[in-house]
């Protein structure tokens, strides 16, 4: 009986201590941004308002833009409200890590960013080309021909094209424009010859700037992949913006605006 009773005890013992364990070890693993996104009601989108089609701060201090409208239906699919949080190319990765849940507005996938944050599977498939004025077709039909003396490339600080202007310009004369926004209007004025931006910006651009013209965006200088940008180590808010934006492309909801702002 003695034993019996001991066995049992034992047994009692052994169950409350794997409970307890238990216990600690779901209080060690910290809250995805999933369940605090949820919980908060809201989701935080970092973007820079300088990048069209992608974002685009607007006179009226509201958002529009390709990304705008996909980070909309994100949030929606989770049920709360997107809060969209200006940032700049230069400023973006700290405050996306120190303000935002996800950033958004063409963010190229780099091996730089990856070093603090995660991507999402990526949006779409990029690269970069040269965007110069259409009376110039005949002068800078390559990028051999524009990476001359005497041509001046003009550049926005502090993101991928920078780096890529840097790296890749031998001869021209780099000029540093602080406005994504006016930039391409520097060329139309003459004051600017080309730059060399994401083949998907340049088409956009000469739709707005009929006096530009894209140089091959079909043949990209630099293979690049879009996506957003996410909290290092957060599997499960990954997964499920990957699983969202999987569904969003297979029901074409994210065609749809796509085709809206690219075409």
């Amino acid at each position: 009986m003695k034993n019996t009773i001991r066995a049992v005890l034992l047994a009692g013992l052994a169950v409350l201590s794997l409970t307890l364990s238990s216990a600690r070890a779901e209080d060690s693993v910290p809250a995805s941004r999933l369940d605090q996104v949820l919980k908060a009601g809201k989701l935080r989108i970092c973007m820079t308002g300088d990048y069209r089609p992608f974002t685009y701060y607007r006179p009226d201090q509201t958002f529009e833009g390709m990304d705008v409208e996909l980070g909309q239906a994100l949030a929606k699919s989770l049920g709360v409200e997107a809060q969209f949080v200006k940032t700049t190319w230069s400023t973006l990765m700290n405050d996306f890590i120190a303000q935002c849940d996800i950033a958004m507005g063409g963010v190229s996938i780099t091996l730089d960013r990856a070093r603090k944050a995660a991507f999402s599977e990526p949006t779409m498939v990029d690269g970069k080309a040269p965007i110069i004025r259409c009376a110039d077709k005949d002068k800078f039909r390559n990028f051999d021909m524009i990476d001359q003396p005497g041509t001046r490339a003009i550049v926005n600080p502090g993101g991928t094209n920078e780096r890529f202007a840097r790296a890749r310009y031998k001869r021209a004369t780099l000029l540093l424009h602080p406005d994504n926004v006016t930039i391409f209007q520097q060329i139309v004025d003459g004051k600017a010859d080309v730059m060399v931006t994401d083949a998907s910006e340049t088409l956009w651009q000469s739709k707005l700037h009929p006096e530009l013209c894209p140089v091959t965006p079909d043949q990209p200088l630099q293979f690049a992949e879009k996506a957003y940008l996410l909290p290092r180590g957060d599997v499960a808010f990954k997964a499920y913006v990957d699983t969202w934006l999987h569904l969003a492309k297979a029901t074409g909801e994210y065609q749809q605006i796509f085709d809206k702002w690219l075409k």
